[in-house]
């Protein structure tokens, strides 16, 4: 009975053996992982990571300082640019002196007495006379001349003018000076008006040189010939002895 119980149960297939050894392999990359990262955090904490880095640094930085310095190289200069030849100039030709003609004789031809007599040509006809269609302005006149004006005058002798007094108290004073009156002349010879134009500083030198000219005679003044009343500037000076 227990033979045909076993002889009926179904042989274990490969599958089933295969799947524990890939469970075993999956927990063993798994625990390398952890156990990796385990180390990492360890070694970071622990400096050892750090000192790692400080001596793989150095050997690089020393590795490149001791690489040996390429030669530099310098470029060749250019080579010089031929120089440039330039054409000679063409000698220029003498000029030939060319030979002066010579003057030939010319021969004058006498006229024929067959030939036909030229009369001269008949002068041009004199041109008819231009009338002037209206008649040229008169020229303006000329500027009258300027007047010829005598002035009046009192130093004629047979005027006898007297001397103008000196007043005493001036004198005593030593007041002196020129006084210039304006005097006009009628056409008799006598003065109408008299005034100060220029004083000596002096008001009793200048009364008496008007009440002065005042009496004299004078010899009127004359525009063009004509006797004219006008003005007339007499000098009178006072002057101490």
């Amino acid at each position: 009975m227990s033979t045909a119980s076993a002889s009926l149960a179904p042989p274990m297939s490969a599958t089933s053996s295969s799947t524990p050894r890939r469970f075993n392999r999956r927990i063993l990359i798994v625990a390398a992982v952890v156990g990796f990262h385990v180390f990492a955090l360890w070694a970071l904490q622990s400096g050892l990571l750090r000192r790692a880095v400080e001596m793989v640094i150095p050997i690089e930085v020393l590795a490149e300082m001791i690489e040996p310095a390429q030669p530099i190289v310098t470029p060749e200069p250019p080579p010089p640019a031929p120089p440039v030849q330039q054409p000679k100039p063409k000698p220029q030709p003498k000029p030939v002196a060319r030979p002066e003609p010579t003057p030939q004789p010319v021969l004058q031809q006498e006229p024929s007495p067959t030939a036909p007599v030229v009369a001269p040509p008949e002068p041009a006809p004199p041109a008819p006379p231009v009338v002037a269609s209206e008649p040229a302005p008169p020229a303006p006149p000329a500027p009258p001349a300027p007047a010829r004006v005598e002035l009046p005058s009192s130093s004629a002798d047979y005027l006898n003018n007297p001397r103008p007094p000196y007043p005493a108290l001036s004198r005593r004073m030593g007041e002196q000076g020129k006084v210039i009156v304006r005097v006009f002349i009628e056409t008799n010879g006598t003065a109408s008006k008299a005034e100060v134009r220029t004083s000596s500083g002096f008001d009793r030198l200048d009364q008496v040189a008007v009440q002065t000219v005042l009496r004299w005679r004078y010899v009127p003044g004359k525009r063009n010939g004509v006797v004219e009343a006008m003005w007339f500037n007499v000098p009178i000076n006072f002057v101490l002895e």
